[in-house]
């Protein structure tokens, strides 16, 4: 059984190689090669499907509970602003900072799992454990952990690999897109003439802006809705018969995706509401969880998270948490430190070795 500091140096490594490896989302064949290789270099027999490559650990028992462990492999494209090539793996022995594109997310978090899926799985526990690395996370791609879980077993309880700084988030807004369409009657502009959609849109607009559901999220808070694009009109001496919206809707657990867009729908009814889909579910698990739990003893802080993950398309209760900081994603020299990879390792062993769902 390796140690925690050969499995440290491990994990490292990986990731360095992640990132040397481009793998912006639908483009992952080199890093599913990669992570795929390496379990089987250390011992491990993967399954694959795409570009998403797991492992479950021996002694699999249909009457014990699945413990899922995910996290994603590709990355969004390099921002503007790189001041060091994005995919050349860059150490800072002073500030102990390890550069690159995808290191803190969520490549960190993807080492890290699967160096405590290695300890684990080598160890009897009271649940079975499987490890996933899953493509097209950045883009919620129908092709990444969506198109796994029909292969898997049923699943109990799931973490998933995201920069928290191995604080818990256990309660995950889900997201809906939608797209609205308010009609008027078109006419010349200059005789008054016509029905202006712009002018019957105004008003759904500030009801959307405005809008306040019943119950609000313990953890979450209130849903939260924004007109982000608008567009009317075809030239300046037509009245408008067609105004287009689009309104992001960030869900809570307090209601499902549906019943929000039902509830929407009903506070504007001049304006026809097409969701471009409601898939994208906010998730979170109980707060008296024992993963939670464990994690409270050693110190960890309970939170609700505004960000989007593959725990969107998880049907089952989980909670995000990973080495890192959520406000280095996304940013140009993102970086992560290596001493967050070491404690997320120990952190995960020592909440999920012996542990009981």
């Amino acid at each position: 059984m390796p140690d925690t500091d050969e499995l440290y140096y491990d994990a490292v490594d990986l990731l360095r190689l992640l990132i040397s490896i481009p793998s912006i989302s639908r483009s992952e064949t080199e890093a599913a090669d990669a992570v795929e290789r390496f379990m089987q270099e250390h011992g491990m027999n993967p399954s694959r499907s795409g570009n998403n490559v797991w492992v479950a650990a021996p002694g699999f028992d249909p009457g014990r509970k699945t413990l899922l462990l995910n996290s994603h492999i590709d990355t969004v494209k390099p921002a503007a602003g790189w001041t060091r090539d994005p995919y050349t793996p860059e150490y800072d022995e002073t500030t102990d900072r390890l550069y690159g594109l995808g290191s803190n997310d969520a490549g960190a978090s993807g080492v890290s799992l699967l160096a405590a899926y290695r300890y684990l799985s080598e160890r009897p526990q009271e649940y079975n454990l499987i490890m996933l690395l899953s493509a097209e996370e950045e883009v919620s791609g129908k092709n990444g952990i969506e198109s796994v879980l029909p292969l898997l077993p049923p699943i109990d309880a799931a973490i998933v690999g995201e920069p928290t700084g191995m604080q818990p988030a256990i309660a995950e807004k889900g997201l809906m897109v939608l797209d609205g369409e308010v009609t008027g009657v078109s006419g010349h502009a200059a005789r008054n003439e016509g029905v202006n959609a712009i002018y019957r849109a105004l008003p759904a607009v500030e009801r959307l802006r405005t809008l306040e559901f019943p119950e609000v999220s313990p953890m979450l808070g209130p849903v939260r809705i924004s007109v982000t694009q608008i567009e009317a009109g075809t030239q300046h001496n037509v009245v408008p018969d067609l105004c287009r919206i689009t309104v992001d809707v960030r869900t809570t657990d307090a209601y499902s995706n549906t019943d929000t867009l039902e509830l929407i729908r009903a506070a504007v009814p001049e304006c026809t509401l097409t969701p471009r889909s409601t898939r994208l579910n906010p998730s979170s698990i109980d707060p008296g969880h024992p993963i939670v739990q464990r994690l409270e003893l050693l110190g960890a802080t309970p939170f609700g998270s505004p960000t989007l993950s593959d725990q969107a398309l998880l049907r089952c209760q989980s909670l995000k948490l990973g080495p890192g900081d959520s406000s280095r994603s996304h940013t140009a020299d993102e970086y992560i430190l290596t001493d967050e990879i070491r404690q997320a390792i120990v952190t995960y062993i020592r909440v999920l070795d012996g542990l009981r769902l």
